[in-house]
């Protein structure tokens, strides 16, 4: 079992940005990862994928806010948020998998989460 660790939320003005990582205590190389993001009382949503070969896919209602990317070498995942609005308010979750297709990877191993918090 692969442990996650996020890190990098916090609260921020709608229109700043944010930069959150999960650093997993094994090799991602192989691994599609995902973040996801979680509030009370709805269902969980999928944010942006990476697949194993580096290809990201991202959920329309963050595409070209948010960027998706990886860093084999240090085991790191990292999703890069720009123009956030109050809807983006969420814990954001990493987790990993072996295969995706598109946006869906379904995981094995999840972090713990980190809280983002945008205010208008």
């Amino acid at each position: 079992q692969m442990q996650l660790m996020e890190r990098g939320g916090g609260s921020v003005q709608a229109g700043g940005s944010l930069r959150l990582s999960c650093e997993a205590s094994n090799s991602i190389s192989r691994k599609c990862m995902t973040w996801f993001r979680v509030v009370p009382g709805k269902e969980r949503q999928e944010v942006a994928t990476i697949d194993r070969y580096g290809n990201p896919t991202y959920a329309d209602f963050v595409k070209g806010r948010f960027t998706i990317s990886k860093d084999n070498a240090k085991k790191f995942l990292y999703l890069q948020m720009d123009n956030l609005t109050p809807e983006d308010t969420a814990m954001y979750i990493c987790a990993a998998g072996s295969h995706s297709t598109g946006l869906y990877c379904p995981p094995i191993d999840w972090g713990s989460g980190t809280q983002v918090t945008v205010s208008s």
